[in-house]
């Protein structure tokens, strides 16, 4: 039997690295901005045409690279970071393994132009597809110049599955911002097709983060700073009137490197408990900086996974961090007895006894009279408990147990049946197979979604112009996501107008909504939509809609009447689903009348 076991040719090997560390443009970003970082660079500039699809360009002002270090650099596991495995526990760069550069020409036509400062001239070379088509000297200023153009040119498969340039564009500009954040010292500029969306000086970290963030962040940001020997964690949290539904910035660092870490997360939700509404999301900026033996950062072919040898103690430290820079400036609740009455307390004497206290009695008090005053006398509105059963014969017979087939049945009393709302969540009313308990929340979204839809299929959409127009203030990353969705926003009946800047002004929204605030509806909206990734345009309308019904619906603690109980489930069963929300979370469960009977013998 012949052998069969062979050596894959390099073009090959390169390839398969390449499916793991060039998954898209933003995966090329990443790896050409750390290697500017890792190389000193000052300054550095990103320009993308096509949302990277076309071409992506990094340009430095860093050492640079000597004509052969140009050559190598492009060979696989060739690296100026490490030398021995031992270099592999003491990291304190971002790029170390050498397979970003092999994996990145394998899949791409790539131009480095470098020069050192000790070089009177650079180098240029020119690669395709790993092979090398052209190198000679040219003249360049020092650093290094790279544009990777037509990314997945030799391999179709992979290009037909990048989604959409705005969705690409999304993900380019989230790595260009994981970046920038924890390299505040280095001025960085990006552009799109020719138009800036980033220039950032070289700053501190707080304006660092206001400038990516938008200027409405400066006033909910609160320091954290503790020094231990295990640990030194610093940067911002955010304030508990800050926190968002959905989208709050959250971000992990590690020695300069960005981080997934959902047991940290953990720690700073928990000193948020109480804080904030219940599913809410707080932002933060956390910066550790803990020894290079101590972590292990090779675990993940993207490095965004980092492995702590003393979680558990950082956990400890985190959430005390946390918690102290909420404490200390104020944000959270405190007994204050400055506030309070004074209370005159007399100075102890050992000789003078202190007299026995006496109740007072009010021996006229009669508890069975008519007349003795409201204040003493207890509410007679008991007999509103028993209104159901003296009425029984008059309630409703509403709805059959749902069987799956969303049967309704007719509501056939001689009058409208009284409900019961449990703990301002939940509206409670007897059924013909037992008592139903509806999350009214949940009924809202349900009811509110398909009314946008009925009016979307019937032209129906409508603009109720607003008395003073909201500005809201968007992020470079929210601003091209809003370009995304921009004509289904319209469509659904917003008006907005763009301001330049990042500002854009909300003169108009969806005619039946009330008591909605423009500006956070739209966050919700287009932050909802950087998480979906929707790219169909059904797909993308249903997600707003969706958006739209969350955040318009009555909240869980709203009173309600007994009529807007009886209209909510009117409208609810009237629905084409009454079972379940659009996002398939339950909206009603009955409590069969034998279960209860069972509770009760």
């Amino acid at each position: 039997m012949s052998d069969i076991i062979q050596l894959l040719p390099d073009s090959v090997a390169n390839q398969i690295a390449a499916g793991e560390v060039v998954q898209r443009p933003a995966s090329v970003i990443k790896e050409l901005v750390e290697n500017s970082v890792d190389a000193g660079a000052t300054k550095i500039d990103v320009l993308v045409v096509d949302a990277g699809k076309t071409s992506i360009q990094v340009i430095d002002n860093g050492k640079g690279m000597t004509e052969t270090d140009a050559r190598m650099a492009f060979e696989r596991h060739a690296t100026s970071k490490i030398r021995q495995a031992s270099d592999l526990f003491a990291l304190r760069t971002m790029g170390f393994r050498g397979e970003a550069l092999p994996s990145i020409v394998a899949v791409s036509q790539v131009e480095l132009k470098t020069r050192t400062s000790d070089d009177a001239v650079g180098t240029c070379i020119n690669i395709s597809g790993s092979k090398v088509v052209s190198q000679e000297p040219v003249s360049c200023p020092v650093g290094c110049n790279i544009q990777v153009k037509n990314l997945f040119y030799n391999v179709p498969a992979r290009r037909r599955f990048l989604k959409q340039n705005a969705t690409e564009l999304s993900n380019i500009v989230s790595a260009f911002e994981k970046i920038v954040l924890v390299n505040p010292s280095i001025a960085f500029t990006f552009h799109s097709n020719g138009s800036e969306v980033y220039n950032l000086p070289s700053t501190k970290l707080r304006q660092r983060i206001i400038d990516v963030m938008g200027k409405r962040v400066d006033q909910t940001l609160l320091p954290i700073n503790v020094d231990t020997t295990l640990v030194k964690i610093y940067g911002f949290v955010g304030k508990p009137e800050s926190s968002k539904k959905k989208g709050a910035p959250q971000y992990f660092f590690v020695n300069n490197r960005y981080m997934r870490h959902p047991y940290f997360h953990k720690a700073v939700a928990t000193a948020y408990e109480r804080l904030i509404p219940s599913g809410e999301q707080i932002p933060y900026y956390i910066y550790m900086d803990v020894d290079p033996n101590d972590i292990d950062v090779n675990i993940h072919p993207t490095k965004t996974e980092i492995k702590f040898d003393n979680e558990q103690s950082i956990w400890q430290i985190l959430l005390a961090g946390v918690k102290e820079a909420l404490g200390t400036f104020c944000e959270m609740p405190e007994l204050s007895f400055e506030q309070t009455a004074k209370i005159d307390i007399p100075v102890y004497n050992p000789v003078t006894k202190a007299p026995q206290p006496k109740p007072k009695i009010d021996s006229t008090f009669n508890p069975f009279a008519d007349n003795y005053t409201i204040a003493t006398k207890p509410a007679r509105d008991w007999e509103r408990l028993y209104y159901a059963a003296s009425h029984e014969k008059n309630e409703a017979k509403l709805f059959a147990a749902p069987d799956g087939n969303d049967t309704k049945t007719d509501i056939c009393s001689e009058k409208s049946p009284l409900h019961y709302q449990y703990k301002g969540q939940y509206i409670m009313t007897s059924v013909k197979s037992g008592l139903m308990i509806i999350d009214q929340h949940r009924a809202h979204v349900r009811i509110l979604y398909e009314e946008l839809l009925r009016q979307k299929a019937h032209q129906e959409m409508k603009t109720q112009k607003v008395l003073f127009p909201e500005i809201i203030e968007l992020t470079p990353a929210e601003a091209l996501a809003f370009e995304k969705i921009e004509e289904e926003i319209t469509g659904l009946g917003f008006e907005v107008m763009n301001l330049g800047g990042g500002s854009f002004s909300v003169n108009g929204i969806p005619s039946g909504l009330k008591d909605v605030n423009p500006t956070i509806l739209l966050h919700d909206i287009i932050n909802s939509t950087k998480e979906g990734h929707a790219d169909i345009n059904d797909e993308l309308f249903g997600n707003l809609c969706l958006s739209i019904a969350r955040s318009a619906a009555i909240s869980i603690g709203q009173v309600l009447s007994n009529d807007e109980m009886e209209m909510i489930i009117n409208k609810l069963f009237a629905c084409s689903n009454a079972n379940y929300t659009p996002d398939g979370r339950q909206i009603f469960y009955i409590l069969s009348q034998s279960d209860i009977d069972n509770v009760l013998k």
